[in-house]
């Protein structure tokens, strides 16, 4: 697997700009001095008398309801083991951040410095008021064990220590699915464990509650199988203690049913998974490592169903796929705690989802249109849209079943609708990019090689396994840059276009390029002479096929880009006019913005054009295009020429797609606002479905809008994306970030998959 991060980009992101990763961002107005005397002095004193006189108050007045402690001692952090409370603050903050962009939960972290049980229970406890519900994290066994015992005995909100239960969630769901697969019954299955932490031993219980047989299960941990002639067992491993000799692991998984690994890699060879019984079930779940390799167990055992830890496999154990849910549903009915029956109500959910047609926006982020469930599909991906629902809710219903629940919801439908319009608050859609063009990694080449920032985001490309790049510059030049900020770009192919041993390749160039412009001023030896330059003789490789697409720009001006990239790869069958477009990730969703780059004042075909080939760049993400065409106008308010192009436009669209969410003029403000379209405009199609489209009447009011949202608004640009072109050639702009950069890349991959097919 690629190395996806370097030391120095881990360091330079987690130090730049603010520190961390979170951040406190206040949710009223404080503008003025009356807000700020809401907020605090005097006004701050009613909620707390009303908090006062009726203590579930705090639920209505303050952020309770959605704040979660992430707490850790730093005593078993990741695989990094006791590092202490300071060290381990990035992880809490990165727990933080899952929790956010999951579920819309807030999370303060909270390091301790205390391996005393009983400080850290006494210092938790008072902490109580504070919070929603505790995440406990990275506390080392067996003291994590009796520490979440005693909180969840003695607060009345909900408490999970993650690392027990967590793995056995996701693991419980996928051992589910995996047995019905496989037709065998959970009660009948011989199981070895290995492992004996918090993690082993919550999965086994969960196993058990799930009908797993206590006398089935083999445990081993450092020191061997775990048997009763023991003296060094605890009393969390006690009850797994055989009456039987000590046995080797490979002894014990003579005949297994299944192989549950929660401990290190490489331990298991292909010979004991040959030796387990038929149709055997392997979870290798140490990471980064698994106990044996995906590739080592299937070529043992074609018939094997087999999940791991990690992401470039099929079937990953991953924890994101239940903490940040079940939060959201016991926090949405404020339970007392989490029980039993509310993790495996989890459990039996996200086994359930896994049986559902896969929507297609999975299905494309993995590059892959036949994901169903099946041996290499047992547990939902990461990227399901729907687990937030689903999780949730079947949470939230057993924590009111169950009798832990406060508040008991009875519109469920209302529930889910409000769980969608959280899952829309964070976007996702850069994952969404990454994921797929990881799926299918494309030749990129870079026509400004010679340059820092985009040697780095070819780093970051190719790590990250998004992109082939191909650099063009002067060799040594890039090599001794590339040696100088330490990347490794090993192997990747460095391609001068001066030099004289691309003679060949530059003249079979520039006899093609001098077929193409021959009638429009360009002679053959222009011609050649011209795949000197770089951003010529990238956009011919593409033109070729000797690249899948091309990144220029950072360096050069706007248009100069462009017109290589319009005269040799050209436009689309069909397109009349090439577009410009960006999207904006906001706290809301992305916007996409078009055009806001090429067409200075577009005539009533050419808006037709723009919008359509934005809606069909939308759409390729998965995403239902809603669109809003702007003015200053709304809906015939003023009969100027400009006013009713647009008009016009929107006219023309729907004649041709009827079912087409698309409305115009209008105002932007209007656009966004519900309540004054429905008085004001019920007829719009814009009155149920917000726009996500916004289609500008001239260059300039794209342009301002996009910088505007981006400097003031926070949003995050990314483009400017080149619509209608036969092959991708993307242009950045001056002073793109590497993030920016890479971003781009990502993009033209996605596009290029798109067009190759």
């Amino acid at each position: 697997m690629a190395q996806l991060v370097r030391k120095e980009d881990a360091l330079e992101y987690h130090a730049k700009g603010r520190p961390g990763k979170i951040e406190v961002v206040a949710t009223k107005e404080t503008k003025t001095q009356r807000d700020l005397a809401l907020a605090y002095s005097p006004g701050v004193a009613d909620p707390c008398m009303e908090i006062h006189a009726n203590p579930e108050d705090v639920y209505k007045y303050t952020a309770k309801g959605n704040l979660v402690a992430v707490i850790s001692n730093g005593t078993a952090v990741l695989g990094l083991g006791d590092i202490g409370p300071e060290a381990s603050k990035p992880v809490m903050e990165g727990k933080g951040l899952l929790f956010k962009i999951y579920a819309d939960i807030d999370v303060f972290d909270i390091e301790l410095n205390s391996k005393s049980i009983d400080e850290f229970v006494t210092v938790v406890k008072a902490l109580e008021p504070t919070f929603g519900g505790i995440n406990l994290e990275d506390i080392k066994a067996p003291e994590c064990f009796e520490i979440e015992r005693r909180l969840k005995e003695e607060l009345s909100i909900p408490i999970m220590h993650d690392d027990q239960h967590g793995t056995a969630i996701i693991s419980g769901a996928a051992l589910l699915n995996a047995l019905q697969l496989v037709g065998k019954k959970i009660e009948d299955i011989k199981m070895v464990i290995s492992g004996a932490g918090a993690s082993a031993i919550s999965c086994c219980k969960i196993y058990m509650e799930l009908g797993a047989r206590i006398e089935n299960m083999y445990m081993f941990d450092t020191k061997g199988l775990i048997v009763s002639s023991r003296t060094d067992l605890d009393n969390n491993k006690r009850p797994f203690a055989k009456d039987m000799a000590q046995v080797d692991l490979g002894t014990a998984m003579q005949g297994a049913d299944v192989f549950i690994g929660l401990s290190k890699g490489n331990i298991v060879s292909q010979d004991m998974v040959r030796s387990m019984a038929a149709k055997p079930i392997v979870f290798a779940l140490a990471n980064p490592t698994p106990e044996i390799s995906y590739d080592e167990a299937i070529a043992a055992r074609p018939d094997v169903i087999m999940a791991t830890g990690r992401s470039d496999y099929p079937n990953q154990v991953n924890n994101v796929l239940g903490f940040p849910y079940i939060f959201r549903g016991a926090l949405d009915v404020r339970a007392r705690s989490i029980n039993e029956p509310m993790k495996l109500a989890a459990v039996k959910a996200l086994a359930a989802l896994a049986k559902e047609p896969v929507p297609d926006i999975v299905n494309a982020a993995y590059n892959d249109s036949h994901l169903h469930f099946s041996p290499s599909y047992i547990i939902p991906k990461p990227m399901d849209p729907r687990l937030l629902v689903t999780v949730s809710t079947a949470v939230a219903k057993a924590a009111i079943e169950s009798g832990v629940a406060r508040k008991h919801i009875t519109d469920w439908e209302a529930y889910e609708t409000e769980l969608q319009r959280r899952s829309g608050s964070y976007d996702h859609l850069l994952k969404f990019i990454n994921n797929k063009a990881r799926q299918n990694p494309k030749k990129v080449v870079f026509a400004e090689a010679e340059n820092a920032k985009i040697l780095h985001a070819a780093q970051i490309a190719r790590d990250e396994g998004i992109a082939i790049p191909i650099l063009l510059g002067n060799k040594e030049k890039i090599k001794a840059m590339i040696a100088e900020y330490g990347y490794h770009l090993d192997g990747v192919e460095i391609i001068d276009p001066k030099c004289a041993s691309m003679e060949p390749t530059r003249n079979a160039y520039g006899e093609a390029f001098f077929d193409m412009r021959k009638r429009r001023g360009v002679n053959l030896y222009e011609a050649k002479k011209t795949m000197r330059e770089r951003i010529y003789f990238g956009c011919m490789m593409v033109h070729n096929g000797d690249a899948d697409a091309m990144i220029s720009g950072l360096t050069r001006k706007y248009p100069d880009t462009i017109r290589p990239a319009l005269e040799i790869i050209g436009m689309e069958e069909g397109v009349r006019k090439v577009a410009g477009m960006y999207i904006m990730l906001t706290k809301k969703g992305p916007l996409f913005f078009a055009d806001t780059t090429l067409n200075f004042n577009p005539t009533e075909d050419e808006l037709v054009d723009i919008t359509m080939l934005t809606a069909d760049m939308v759409s390729s993400f998965n995403i239902k295009p809603r669109i809003a065409m702007l003015s200053y106008s709304n809906f015939g308010s003023s009969p100027s020429p400009e006013a009713t192009a647009v008009r016009n436009a929107v006219a023309k669209i729907k004649d041709a797609n009827p079912d087409m969410v698309i409305d115009g003029e209008v105002q932007a403000g209007v656009a966004f606002n519900k309540d004054l379209l429905k008085e004001n405009y019920p007829f719009s199609d814009l009155v149920n479905e917000s726009p996500n489209v916004l289609i500008f009447p001239n260059l300039a009011a794209g342009n301002i809008a996009y910088h505007m949202l981006q400097e003031v608004g926070g949003a995050e640009a990314v483009g400017p994306i080149l619509l209608g072109l036969r092959k991708p050639v993307y242009v950045l702009q001056l002073g793109s970030t590497v993030r920016q950069i890479v971003n781009m890349i990502a993009l033209a991959v996605t596009e290029a998959q798109s067009k190759g097919k």
